[in-house]
């Protein structure tokens, strides 16, 4: 019997289209042999549909034909199954699934909230736990835990948008104790957006003011000038890890964006002006990379070294990207970040380690099966009930008010 696979995809967040192209990869390439896959597509207003009409992309460009051909539904738990129920007054039974993929990108759905809610249901699922993705999604909580793990990085200070608001001098002047050129990011944004650098006082506040359009938490960081980025995937739990093939990434400019990452030369334009992904567009796999990243014995082996300490610390699981940087000059690694879900769920870096696409999906839900039989094994509740009997004895001393 093959085993069932709802893969979870969109949501409300600005990658979503990211999140499109990722999901769509991956259940063309899930073994047909072993799993059923069955698409779950969350829109931008927080609608849940299914159907088979969903794997195909050309689907999203026209939403009237989405919701058309595919069924609304929500997750639920029933008589210890896990049911995709219809809405409406029958409320029939569409689908039945054994385990949750989510291929999900930034907030609402990568940081902790769709893992909460899956954990919630008690349904099995593949990747990081709720605290994994939190701490994975918020650079300023992923660097406090770097820091205390011993993990080297840039310098760096955070604020709340209403802090510059309030008083914007002060901001400024925390911000001056830096050197520059800065860059500028929103604390829980992925895919490069709302991303921007600054090499005087001038560009740093149109940078701040790009940010605060995506985040409520700002975060100012010390560029590396003499840069080499570089990217390593981890496979696995908090027990065992595997590492990827090792990649150096190269943006048109001083840093990659949203365009460089999932765009490249497309000219269709979306309702916001920006170019959209479209049919056979390759996510993170287009960008211009090179695999593996030229790089001495002794720093390959600190790349790896960083990215699995920094994927255990997290008590990350399934795949995740690690982005570090490297000073050519110093030859110094610091850690940039982790993504729980990296675009394209990385695939790109596992093919030339020797793990093809396929494999590297099989072993993240064997993965995902697996967490979930550990979180069933401990303890989470206590079979007694303190309350038992408290109506009798505990309420009679009690008096109204």
């Amino acid at each position: 019997m093959k085993v069932r696979v709802g893969v979870i995809f969109g949501g409300k967040s600005v990658e979503h289209e990211v999140s499109i192209i990722s999901a769509i990869q991956a259940m063309n390439k899930m073994d047909g042999e072993k799993y059923e896959v069955f698409p779950i597509y969350i829109t931008k207003d927080g609608k849940w549909y299914t159907g088979e009409i969903l794997k195909d992309i050309e689907i999203y460009q026209d939403m009237n034909l989405l919701k058309k051909y595919g069924k609304q539904v929500y997750l639920i738990e029933k008589d210890g199954r896990f049911v995709l129920q219809g809405r409406g007054f029958l409320k029939k039974e569409i689908q039945e699934v054994d385990i949750i993929f989510p291929i999900t990108h930034g907030t609402n759905v990568e940081d902790g909230v769709l893992q909460g809610y899956l954990q919630t249901v008690g349904v099995p699922y593949v990747g990081s736990n709720v605290y994994a993705s939190v701490v994975g999604q918020d650079k300023i909580y992923m660097k406090a835990i770097f820091k205390e793990a011993g993990l080297p990085i840039t310098n760096y200070v955070w604020f709340y948008d209403s802090d510059y608001k309030q008083d914007q001098k002060e901001v400024l002047k925390k911000v001056s104790g830096l050197k520059y050129p800065l860059i500028v990011k929103p604390a829980t944004t992925g895919s490069s957006i709302g991303i921007s650098t600054a090499q005087n006082e001038e560009e740093l506040i149109k940078a701040i003011d790009e940010a605060i359009f995506y985040d409520q938490k700002v975060i100012v960081e010390e560029m590396i000038e003499n840069l080499k980025e570089v990217n390593i995937s981890i496979l696995g739990n908090y027990e065992n890890q595997q590492v990827s093939a090792i990649e150096e990434v190269f943006a048109k400019s001083d840093m990659l964006t949203y365009e460089d990452k999932y765009i490249g030369s497309s000219k269709v334009k979306g309702k916001l002006g920006i170019k959209s992904p479209v049919k056979g567009s390759k996510g993170m796999a287009s960008l211009n990379r090179k695999i593996p990243a030229k790089l001495t014995k002794k720093l390959e082996e600190q790349v790896k070294e960083y990215g699995v300490k920094a994927f255990k610390v997290l008590g990350s699981s399934g795949v995740a990207r690690v982005d570090l940087l490297i000073d050519d000059e110093s030859k110094k690694v610091y850690i940039n970040e982790i993504n729980s879900i990296p675009g394209s769920l990385a695939f790109y870096l596992w093919d030339p380690a020797g793990k093809d696409y396929t494999s590297l999906l099989d072993e993240m839900i064997t993965i995902g099966i697996r967490d979930y039989k550990k979180r069933e094994s401990k303890t989470h509740s206590f079979k007694s009930n303190i309350l038992e009997g408290f109506a009798k004895n505990g309420l009679k001393g009690m008096k109204r008010k």
